[in-house]
């Protein structure tokens, strides 16, 4: 076409409809639009915030594996389909996809220690998650509130910190149901072995040790010497993959007492080494009974096939919400349902149990500077690798170091601030956060019921009682604070009524 020569009609349509398309395309598979302005500075933060992440993500997927009562193997077939899944579809550059100490806990719950459960429960949570992204439901999430949301995370994080008492201390014959875990614990203190408690605790004064001294260390700065960056980048390195280091020095000494012939620690044992085999998820399994159907497989799970999806849905939207806003870019919702969709949906193929996003994970990869989703492949390319080739090594990992891997992960979910929030700002919230976090200790579907029952009763209540503003004067107005719907009507009239009756001013209505 000629410089300064005007375009017809059918060019200027057939662009636009160019254009809509590939914004359609972009919106579906977000790494359309950053894929193209790929740079080297790009790849060399990816590649470091990766590394960094998958350094944590290799022992609390072992530690996690233990609160979801599956062989550690399973954490790390659960940690690497999400890196690869979220390069396609993930709206947000810094989250990430993988097990996490919740998602455990609820798959403890639901699927009785049982492996094939585990990885139906992933297949079933995923197709339901796919389902809601594709209808665009992502607002029903909406309806869980905050307060429900904080007591469901702060009874979670004392469940599962507890639950690992047994393995800091050397405990065995531990029940799992919380309450009866409590009194046998205590009634086993006596039990005690040294040299896990001993370790237990080590690891755990290491780990918040390196992470009080990552968090008060100050910026680097162009101007500073360069032996004091090369320092600020070494604590820098040692403080985010601390939990691989805490891990590693633990399993260290567990390997110098072994071959001395003393065995003062309780190890993770035996690894299944190789890549997870693909396969179809299993719909029916052999049990001691006989033969369980998918039918009753799916009875048995019962209210987990609702809680799981939901609660995996709600971490990983929080998560990436949390730091779109900080970083000041948008996430896509519905986008986000299909990414943890299909990450069940397919690690189900090779026996993951449900995962979600990440919140101490992808806190690591922001602050390491990742600019794109591409940093999920070095993760998952490490996961990959640690299960063909460190699997022996695991074996030496005492289960103390990995239970304070895991307490010190779960302590900052315990939000007592927000309890100091809501009386503040709203006191009557603290009653769906107390309810919840009570019966969570009874039963988790039970906790989130009640909370959000609680939560939608008070949303109600101010729809049908809304605040009246009264303006006196010679011609009295009543404008309710919210519309006008028809629980509303009662109330309103009456407020009409009384106003009038005080005085002789005129009605006008409020519109």
């Amino acid at each position: 076409m000629a410089q300064g020569q005007a375009r017809s009609p059918g060019s200027n349509m057939a662009l636009r409809t160019y254009c809509c398309s590939v914004s359609a395309w972009q919106r579906r598979l977000p790494f359309l639009a950053w894929l193209p302005q790929y740079s080297l500075q790009w790849l060399k933060m990816d590649f470091i915030a990766g590394l960094s992440v998958g350094l944590t993500v290799i022992p609390q997927a072992l530690a996690y594996a233990e609160v979801a009562g599956l062989p550690p193997q399973y954490g790390l077939y659960s940690a690497f389909m999400g890196c690869f899944v979220y390069f396609f579809l993930g709206t947000s550059r810094d989250v990430t996809l993988g097990p996490t100490a919740i998602m455990s806990l609820l798959v403890s719950f639901y699927t009785f220690h049982e492996p094939a459960y585990a990885v139906l429960l992933a297949f079933l949570s995923g197709c339901i998650q796919l389902t809601m992204g594709f209808l665009h439901l992502g607002f029903v999430l909406d309806f869980v509130s905050c307060p429900v949301i904080k007591g469901f995370t702060s009874a979670a994080a004392v469940t599962i910190g507890f639950g690992q008492i047994k393995n800091l201390l050397g405990l065995r014959n531990i029940p799992s149901q919380f309450f009866l875990q409590v009194y046998r614990t205590f009634r086993s203190i006596t039990e005690t072995r040294v040299g896990d408690a001993i370790l237990g605790l080590v690891c755990m004064v290491l780990l918040l040790v390196l992470k009080l001294m990552r968090d008060h260390m100050p910026p680097v700065r162009p101007e500073m010497a360069l032996g004091v960056r090369l320092s600020c980048g070494l604590v820098w390195t040692a403080a985010t993959a601390r939990n691989a280091l805490v891990v590693s020095f633990a399993a260290l000494v567990a390997y110098s007492f072994e071959v001395t012939g003393h065995r003062p620690f309780i190890l993770t044992g035996e690894i299944s080494k190789g890549l997870p085999p693909a396969r179809v998820p299993p719909f029916s399994v052999s049990t001691a009974n006989g033969t369980a159907s998918f039918t009753e497989m799916v009875q048995d799970m019962g209210a987990g096939l609702a809680v799981v999806p939901l609660i995996g849905l709600l971490e990983s939207i929080a998560v990436a919400k949390a730091f779109a806003s900080q970083n000041d870019y948008r996430v896509d919702a519905n986008q986000e349902l299909l990414a943890i969709g299909l990450t069940n949906t397919l690690g189900s193929f090779i026996s993951s149990y449900p995962i979600t996003g990440s919140f101490g994970r992808t806190a690591v990869n922001a602050q390491s500077g990742v600019c794109t989703p591409a940093g999920g492949l070095v993760t998952g390319v490490l996961v990959l690798l640690s299960l063909d080739y460190l699997t022996s090594l695991f074996y030496y990992i005492p289960k103390a170091a990995l239970a304070a891997v895991i307490i010190m992960a779960v302590a900052p979910l315990f939000d007592t601030k927000i309890f100091g929030t809501l009386w503040r700002v709203k006191r009557l919230d603290l009653l769906p956060l107390c309810v919840t976090f009570l019966l969570c200790f009874w039963e988790v579907q039970y906790g989130i019921l009640a909370g959000t029952l609680v939560s939608m009763l008070l949303l109600l209540h101010s729809v049908a009682r809304p605040k009246v503003q009264v303006s006196e004067g010679p011609v009295l107005v009543l404008q309710p604070a919210s519309g006008l719907h028809f629980p509303t009507i009662e109330a309103l009239r009456d407020t009409i009524l009384n106003q009038a009756l005080e005085g002789p001013s005129t009605l006008i209505p409020w519109p």
